[in-house]
Parts: structure tokens; C-alpha cells; sequence
């Protein structure tokens, strides 16, 4: 039916309500799974009562959910930094964004996402239509970003609070009406989508500057007048990035939409659709309520958890913030010492000025021993702003720093008393800088890590909120935030209290939860061998650090700028005029308006696109300038990423840098690096070798490297059985060379290294389960050549489609897949459709090869501490990065500490798991690690 007078068009922001529903709603799991499905859940309910209302005056005859697609659009070409700030989905979120999608199909309503554009372009280019159609038009949003639509038959509703927002409403937020909303927004900016605005200038004096001079346009040309100075200087001095921010703020009104607006009647809603979905939630209510509605019999809701015999949690008392008690004095401590030792264990939480372990100050400690049985020790709280050691005033109502860690540090010590930690390598650090040795340690992160890798977050907020129904208190309510921020210990300590010994109550209600469900879960020999004793071990690396040279970095980042100032002469030179070498738009108006060569795209700013891909193709074409603004490019990334930016993460007092492994970062048991990121240090190319030379050995100290050859490989010959990969590792034959001959019937004498480069690219590509697309990408070949190479590939060795297939078939069935040591990584997404399910199909395959990869060296790291105490070996381990361990140790004993840890890391997955093939531990020395590798 086409639409028209009389007809009603509700145009869902799809994307903003499930972000809305996941924060305002209660969470909520799949009982049956774990799954996440609050964000689902609040959703469905919203659908069902537009649809239930559907019948009255005000209702829709058309319908449509708009949503985000995951790409960039137009307005990261124009300005590359637009929605950089924003946050990373949470864990939890993710796996419910493609249900979403099923559930709007499944209550037979339009499911609307186009590549290139954002919900909002799209919303606004069907409210244009219907609005010029005649139809009357309901934006289903609270975005203020759409507030520029409202007018003319077009109004927005809010879905959650059920509020209206016509004119009158846009001007009541904006000051002014619709027609001039882009402009405030060009002028204030948006500090949540990395809308530069005009700096120092907010919505009312944006709102203001509008309503004297009319539109932008006219304020930029007559900034002159603007009485107030600052004001006046800002706009002229901003005037182009004002200019960027309305094109990025101002929606595009005529998408070239994929799916017609007459498309989205209304439809009536089909039993055998929506029902089926909402039982496979597990949504009992709303299963029940439709089912009414339709006069159909509501199908069962099987609710039931997997069979499991983890006890149920404990009955536990409410959270209640204002019944913790304050620790003041010894006599009040030593009452909490004598309840520890009689209970045998104590969570515990440290507060502090900051996040950085080496730089924050203890500002106290909390300490709790059952369900709302907590306290707060307050140790160096000051009076107004400053610390102590600025000469601030101490608080009153606190102990004496050092004698309370006296009292402290026997418990903390204990070997007889667990210390129940949530991310406890942050406080092992801390404590450890006041000389004391925290042990022994239990920690809620990784217990549920090793329980539900894949599946949700696992800080102490979320895991509060899922497990126990409570919200702790944001830490921001008592520091603030931006300018005004303040540390913890300018907190008052009646304020801090409650806060403080919430987090070890939490803590301990977390660990009562979830320490029992490990066994039920099978993964108590993963979190007590891979997870717990690897903490301590971190925690030790991290704080020793690794030297850094600063002065070769800053030599490096000098050197870089003048080959950058002379690539960029050069580059000019051959363009035959000046030009800023950074702008892609204007790299493309060189390349392919004045020098006229071919392949130049525009997006759809006009623009032309510059990326690497097409750089790399003209520079393979022979064509000089793009490969010197690769070679710019690269320059350039390396001084801002690497020997600029390495120079400011040098401890003061140390003279190193002490880098953070996040432990359960990745789902595959991988570690993480960062502030700063060690992992990602540059080896391919001359420049990137040269930055590891910047880190360097104490004097009379050497630097060793011992790094896994090719494990990932030889994991995936062991777990898909491929007896010629396991021969070819038994022989230490070169792995590329012996495939490029099994693969191209190639005699091992005869290789070229062309043919072997082709080889170890799909060796490893398979392993990532690589497409003929990004083979072709990676070795510059037609894609029908490359789909012919893995074709072959999979020809010559069936054992890895096997394992694929197999891997595919065990995650689809359990959501799930498992390393060889038994750590579950699990895979919420692989029942998803379209792109989704391409990429946790990947996911899948991969996981267990990597996952077995990083158990082992997680293995080895943990071991390597007690060989070299036993060989009374002297040095420390200072870095893990992938499949290399990093050492420092005197330069007479690097040939014997060599031995002793290559002997560890190649038996580290021993006695759990025999592989088909030896693990093989490439050792070098060196006085820097550049060299050692």
C-alpha cells in the first residue's frame, strides 16, 4: 500500500533504544545458557505494546526499526576522529545486538540497516518522504541528534518514558526551534560523537549567538562584530572546524535507500513467527501475553538450566551502604584481625589516588568477612585538595599509615588466611610497594573469566549487577569528573566508607556466588593452574619493568621528522605544487584530478578515497608519489604511536617503563598489553626494528629473547591430525617450504621464494580462517587465484576442513568451543545471520588454536619462576609478547638461564596434554631487544 494522507508512519531508532533499554533495564540471562537478554527482553516488550496499541486514532500504519550498521560513513571521511572517544560496547550488549534484529523480523515488522549510512540518515530520508507524501510521521526516539526533524507533520516520541516531543519541546532544550538545532550543535559540539564545536562555547550561548545572527554561516562571516574578545577569537580561529561540525551533525535527508517506504505497512502478527522467538528467549510473560492476544496456545518456555551440580548461591542479606563501620584506631583493627583469623579468610580492596599501581598512593583499605559485615581503614585521607606529601592536612578520624600496615601486613601474609581479591593484581602492586607480600589469593575476575570467557564482562560493577541484582555506587559520585575531579583521598572519609567497604562486600558476595560453580562449570583446573598462579607472576614482571632509552627515542622521533619533512619535499616535487600531505581529501584531488590516474573512487563526500589499498595498488602500478605517502604514512605512525608517545610512559624514579597485562582481556586466554602497548611494536619493517633497540639492559646485563617457533601452526597440525605437517615438525623441516611443495608439487630444491611466501601466507591465514578476498589482498594476486590456493590447500590436507567443519558443528550445538587444557571460550554469537555469523564462525575455528597457544606459554610463565630458582639462576622475566618471553638477566648467566627456560617452555604443556609434535624455543642475547631477537 502506498503511503499517504491519513497514514501514520512510526520510525523506530533501533540502536538507541537497545543501548537505552541495556542501561535503564535490570540485567537479565537465558536461564537455560547465561546468555545475555535484558537489552532482548526490554525490546520485545516495546514492540508488543506499540503493536498492542495498534487500532486507536494516534496508531501506525507503517512500521519500521531503523538500526546502525557496524561500517564507517560519509562522516568519518570528513572527519576521521567522529565518534572516536566513544566507548567499546559492553561484553554483555554485544551478543543481543544481532537478536535484536531477529526480533523484530520475528513480530513481522521492517528491519531496516543500509552500509555506508547511520539509523539516523536513514530515519530522516523516510520521515522526508512520508512527510512529502502527506503521512504524518513518529520518530520512536530520544536522540537529540533527530530533534532536527521535528516539524511539518514529523514528532518524536520517547519509547521509554512515553513523552511527546513536538516544536515546542526541541526549543525548550535547544533554545531554538528545529530549523536552527544544526547549527547550535555546530557551535557546542558533541563531546559523545568527537564533535569538535567551537571550543569554551555551550548550547545556551550557542543557542544565543543563533538567535541574534541567524544561521552559522552568518555568525562565521560577522565574527568581527562579536563584542566579547575570547568569544569573537574563538570563532574566527575555529571557523572551519565549526563548519566540519554542522556537516557532521546535519542528516542527510536522501539516502538512496535499499528498501522502499511503502514496504512498511503494518502487518498482523504471526503466531508462528513471534512465538517460537519469544519461548527460545526463555520471555515467559511476554510469551503468555502475546499468545492472549493472538488466541494461540502459548508454546512451553523451557527454562531449565543445563544440568549442573554447582549448590545454589547463599542466601545473603541486602547491601546496605550505611551499616559499614569505620576503622579509626588499634583497638577497632585488631577486633577485625581477630574476626579474620577465626573465619580463616577476608576480601579485601585497596583505595587509592589513581589507576597507575606504580604512580597511585594508598589512600586505605576495606576489608570484609561475611555478607554485609564490612569495614573501611582509612589511612591518609587529607582535608581539602592536595596530598600529603604536598603538605595538605591529614584528616582526623585515621590511623597512622605505618602502624596499621604493621598490624596488617602478618594477615596480609598469612599462608593460612585467603585473600579474596577482585582484579587483585592492582592491589598486589600497591601493597607490594609498602613491602607487603599478599598471599595467599583468590580472584573473583578470573573465577568468572574461567567460567564465562565470550559471554560477559567480568569487572566487579557488571558482575555485581548480573549475579547479585545490585548497582554499587559509581565512583564518580564521589570524585566527580573532567576538571573538577578530585583523588580518593580528598574524599571525606564518611563519604568514602560506604563506598570503599561495599567493594569487599561485593567482592565476598561475588567469590560465595561464583567460586562454587567452577567445578560444576569443569573449569577448576583452568582457573587454579592457568588463571590464579599467573597473577603474582604479572604482578612481579610489571612492576620490575623494562629500561628504556629516552634519549634514543627522542633521537628516533627527530630523525623521523626530518625524513618526514623531506619525504614531504619530495612528495610536493613530484605533485608540482604544495600541499598538505596528512589531508586525504586533497592527496586525492592530486592523484587523480591533476595527475589523472586511474582508480580514484569518491565516497560519498565527494571526496576520494586514499586509503592503504589504494595507495598500495597505484604504488605497485610503479607510480612514485603514492609510495612516498606510504612511506610518509608509516613514518609518521611510528613517531606519534611509538617514539613519541613511549617517552611519556617513563617512570620517573625507575627510569623503565611498566606496562599492564590485562589478564582477561581477550577470550582466548591471550594477553593483553597496555599503557603502553608492548605487543604492538613494529618488527617488519627497518624503522619499527630500531624502536625495540631503545630497550635496553642495565649495565653488565644482557637482554633474552626465547620465542615459540610457529606453535599455532604446530597445534593446529596436532589438534586437525595432519600427519605431513606432524612429520614435516618431527623433521624440523622448513613448514612453508615443505607446503609450498605438497601444495605446487614443487621439489624442496626447487623452491622459490616466491612459491614459499605464498605457502606461509595461507599456512598462516587458515589458522584465521582467511577468505580468498583477504589472501588475495594479502598477496596481491586475482581472488580467483587465491580461492584456487585454498581450494588446493584444503585438497592436500582434508584433516583441516575436517577440523573446521567439526569445531563449526560442536560450537553450534554447545555455544562453545575448548582448548586442549580444557578452557571454554565461549561463542554467543554463532547463531547470528549474515556477516555476524561469518565472523564467529572464524572466531571458533581459531579460538582453540590460539587459546591452546596462549595456555601453554601462561603455563611456562608460571613455571619459569620456580626453574630459575631452583638453578639458582639470577635476571627476571620482564615481558611476555604473544609467544616470546623477554628476560634481563647478568651477561655470564644468559646461556644457562637459555637452557633452563627453553627446557620449561617447551614442556609446559606436559604431563596435561602429549602434542604430536615438538614445541620448538628459538633463545638469543643481546644488549637491547632488537638484538636479542
Amino acid at each position: 500500500m502506498a503511503i499517504g494522507t491519513g497514514h501514520h508512519l512510526h520510525l523506530i531508532d533501533g540502536s538507541a533504544f537497545i543501548f537505552r533499554a541495556f542501561h535503564a533495564l535490570p540485567p537479565l540471562t537465558r536461564k537455560s545458557d547465561g546468555l545475555p537478554v535484558g537489552a532482548v527482553s526490554g525490546f520485545c516488550n516495546m514492540l508488543f505494546k506499540m503493536l498492542e496499541e495498534n487500532g486507536g486514532d494516534d496508531a501506525p500504519t507503517h512500521l519500521a526499526v531503523i538500526f546502525d550498521h557496524s561500517s564507517d560513513t560519509f562522516r568519518n571521511e570528513i572527519y576521521p576522529q567522529y565518534k572516536a572517544n566513544r566507548p567499546p560496547m559492553p561484553e554483555e550488549l554485544r551478543p543481543q545486538i544481532p537478536l535484536t534484529r531477529e526480533a523484530t523480523r520475528a513480530f513481522g515488522i521492517a528491519c531496516i540497516e543500509q552500509e555506508g549510512w547511520e539509523a539516523d540518515d536513514l530515519i530522516a530520508t523516510y520521515a522526508e518522504q512520508a512527510r512529502a507524501a502527506g503521512a504524518r510521521v513518529t520518530i520512536v526516539s530520544s536522540d537529540k541528534d533527530l530533534m532536527q526533524l521535528v516539524g511539518g507533520g514529523v514528532e518524536m516520541m520517547d519509547g521509554m518514558k512515553n513523552v511527546r516531543i513536538g516544536p515546542e519541546e526541541v526549543e525548550a532544550k535547544f533554545g531554538v526551534g528545529p530549523d536552527r538545532v544544526v547549527d547550535v550543535q555546530a557551535l557546542a559540539g558533541d563531546s559523545v560523537d568527537n564533535v569538535p564545536g567551537a571550543p569554551g562555547i555551550g548550547i545556551k550561548t550557542a543557542a544565543l549567538l543563533i538567535n541574534e545572527y541567524g544561521d552559522v554561516e552568518t555568525l562565521l562571516e560577522r565574527a568581527e562584530e562579536i563584542k566579547q574578545p575570547k568569544r569573537r577569537q574563538t570563532l574566527i580561529d575555529h571557523a572551519e572546524q565549526v563548519r566540519i561540525s554542522k556537516r557532521l551533525v546535519t542528516l542527510e535527508r536522501a539516502v538512496p535507500v535499499e528498501v522502499g517506504i511503502d514496504t512498511m505497512e503494518v502487518q498482523p502478527l504471526d503466531a508462528a513467527k513471534v512465538l517460537p522467538f519469544l519461548a527460545e528467549m526463555q520471555f515467559r510473560t511476554i510469551t503468555n501475553r502475546v499468545a492472549e492476544k493472538l488466541g494461540a496456545e502459548a508454546p512451553k518456555v523451557d527454562d531449565t538450566p543445563e544440568p549442573s551440580d554447582a549448590p545454589a548461591a547463599p542466601e545473603m542479606p541486602p547491601i546496605d551502604a550505611e551499616a559499614y563501620e569505620i576503622v579509626r584506631d588499634e583497638a577497632g583493627l585488631q577486633l577485625w584481625l581477630d574476626r579474620i583469623a577465626e573465619r580463616g579468610y577476608v576480601a579485601i580492596d585497596t583505595e587509592t589516588t589513581g589507576l597507575d599501581e606504580m604512580r597511585a598512593e594508598l589512600a586505605g583499605i576495606s576489608l570484609a568477612t561475611d555478607p554485609g559485615v564490612a569495614a573501611y581503614v582509612p589511612l591518609a585521607h587529607v582535608n581539602g585538595t592536595g596530598d600529603l606529601l604536598g603538605g595538605a592536612e591529614r584528616a582526623e578520624g585515621q590511623m597512622d599509615m605505618a602502624r596499621a600496615l604493621e598490624m596488617l601486613k602478618p594477615m596480609l601474609e598469612d599462608a593460612s588466611i585467603l585473600k579474596i581479591l577482585q582484579n587483585a593484581k592492582y592491589d598486589l602492586k600497591i601493597l607490594a610497594r609498602h613491602d607487603i607480600a599478599l598471599a595467599p589469593i583468590d580472584d573473583t575476575m578470573l573465577i568468572s573469566y574461567a567460567q564465562h570467557a565470550g559471554l560477559h564482562g567480568h569487572g566487579m560493577d557488571s558482575l555485581s549487577e548480573r549475579y547479585l541484582d545490585h548497582k554499587p555506587i559509581p565512583i564518580k559520585d564521589l570524585i566527580g569528573t573532567g576538571k573538577k575531579q578530585i583523588t580518593f583521598d580528598q574524599v571525606a572519609i564518611d563519604k568514602a566508607a560506604p563506598y570503599a567497604a561495599e567493594d569487599a562486600d561485593v567482592t565476598l558476595r561475588l567469590w560465595s556466588t561464583l567460586k562454587p560453580r567452577l567445578h560444576a562449570a569443569s573449569v577448576t583446573s583452568v582457573y587454579e593452574t592457568l588463571e590464579r598462579p599467573l597473577v603474582p607472576v604479572l604482578a612481579r614482571m610489571e612492576m620490575h619493568g623494562i629500561k628504556v632509552d629516552r634519549d634514543h627515542l627522542s633521537r628516533m622521533s627527530n630523525n623521523f621528522a626530518q625524513k618526514m619533512a623531506g619525504l614531504e619535499d619530495e612528495i610536493q616535487g613530484l605533485a608540482g605544487r604544495k600541499f598538505n600531505v596528512g589531508s586525504p581529501k586533497q592527496l586525492g584531488e592530486i592523484l587523480f584530478d591533476e595527475m589523472g590516474l586511474e582508480g580514484g573512487k569518491k565516497g560519498k563526500t565527494g571526496a576520494y578515497g586514499t586509503g592503504a589499498d589504494v595507495l598500495e595498488t597505484l604504488a605497485a602500478e610503479g607510480h612514485e608519489l603514492p609510495a612516498r605517502v606510504l612511506d610518509w604514512r608509516q613514518i609518521s605512525k611510528l613517531k606519534s604511536t611509538y617514539t613519541d608517545s613511549l617517552q611519556e610512559h617513563i617512570h620517573p624514579e625507575t627510569g623503565r617503563v611498566h606496562t599492564s597485562y590485562s589478564i582477561a582481556g581477550a577470550n582466548t586466554g591471550r594477553l593483553a598489553s597496555t599503557d603502553p602497548n608492548l605487543q604492538n611494536i613494529p618488527v617488519r619493517t627497518e624503522e619499527g626494528r630500531r624502536i625495540r633497540e631503545a630497550f635496553t639492559a642495565e649495565e653488565g646485563n644482557v637482554l633474552v629473547s626465547l620465542d615459540y617457533s610457529q606453535i599455532e601452526l604446530r597445534i593446529l597440525a596436532h589438534i586437525a591430525d595432519i600427519p605431513e605437517l606432524k612429520q614435516a615438525f618431527r623433521d624440523g623441516l622448513d613448514i612453508h617450504a615443505m607446503t609450498a611443495s605438497e601444495m605446487f608439487d614443487v621439489p624442496l630444491d626447487e623452491m622459490t621464494p616466491e612459491v614459499r611466501r605464498q605457502a606461509k601466507a595461507i599456512n598462516f591465514g587458515v589458522i584465521y580462517g582467511i577468505s580468498a578476498f583477504g589472501l588475495a589482498n594479502n598477496l596481491r594476486i586475482p581472488r580467483e587465484d587465491a580461492k584456487a590456493f585454498i581450494d588446493r590447500y584444503f585438497e592436500r590436507f582434508p584433516g583441516i576442513r575436517a577440523y573446521m567443519d567439526d569445531t563449526k558443528a560442536f560450537a553450534k550445538e554447545h555455544k562453545r568451543v575448548e582448548t586442549l587444557f580444557g578452557r571454554r571460550i565461549h561463542t554467543p554469537e554463532i547463531a547470528a545471520s549474515g556477516p555476524r555469523a561469518g565472523f564467529a564462525y572464524r572466531a571458533a575455528i581459531n579460538a582453540p588454536i590460539q587459546g591452546t597457544a596462549a595456555d601453554i606459554i601462561r603455563r611456562a610463565m608460571i613455571r619459569v619462576p620456580g626453574a630459575m630458582e631452583a638453578a639458582k639462576l639470577p635476571g627476571r622475566m620482564l615481558l611476555q609478547v604473544h609467544d616470546e618471553l623477554l628476560f634481563e638477566v647478568p651477561k655470564e648467566a644468559a646461556d644457562d638461564l637459555i637452557g633452563t627456560v627453553r627446557e620449561v617452555m617447551e614442556t609446559a604443556h606436559r604431563p596435561v596434554v602429549d602434542l604430536d609434535v615438538p614445541l620448538v624455543v628459538d633463545g638469543g642475547t643481546g644488549a637491547n631487544w632488537a638484538e636479542a631477537h
